[in-house]
C-alpha cells in the first residue's frame, strides 16, 4: 500500500514470513508523521518478527518526524519484533546526533531481545 500527501509518500509491505518493509521518501514533519504510524500500524497487525525501515528517501526530518521514528522503534521492540533501519541521510544523522540518540536510532538491526536486556 502506498499513500502520498504533499510530496511523502509512506509505503509499506508484509510478507507471510513476519517480516515488514515500510519505505519513507520525502520530508517527514508535522504534516507527515501520522503517515508513518498508519504505515507502522498496518504492518504491526500483521504480527511481524522484523520490520526493515528504509529512510533513504528522506530528504528532511524535523523534531516530529524524529519522534515519530522514535516511537516507531518502541513500538516494534515492545511487540518483541526486530527493527532493521537503512538509509539515514545527512540532515537526520545531525539530528539524531544533537539529541544524542546516536546510540538509539541508528542503522543496523536492533534486536527486540536488547530491549529486554537493558530494562533488567
Amino acid at each position: 500500500m502506498m499513500r502520498q500527501v504533499t510530496g511523502f509518500v509512506a509505503s509499506h509491505t508484509a510478507t507471510r514470513a513476519g517480516d515488514a518493509r515500510v519505505t519513507l521518501a520525502g520530508e517527514l514533519d508535522h504534516t507527515t508523521a501520522p503517515q508513518v504510524r498508519e504505515a507502522v500500524a498496518a504492518c504491526m497487525a500483521e504480527r511481524l518478527t522484523s520490520l526493515r525501515l528504509d529512510l533513504s528517501g528522506v530528504g528532511f526530518c524535523d523534531c516530529s518526524g524524529l519522534s515519530v521514528l522514535l516511537e516507531t522503534r518502541l513500538c516494534v521492540l515492545l511487540a518483541g519484533a526486530d527493527l532493521v533501519v537503512t538509509g539515514i541521510g545527512a540532515q537526520l544523522a545531525r539530528l539524531i546526533s544533537l539529541i544524542g540518540a546516536d546510540g538509539i536510532l541508528a542503522e543496523g538491526r536492533v534486536r527486540a531481545d536488547s530491549l529486554l536486556a537493558r530494562s533488567e
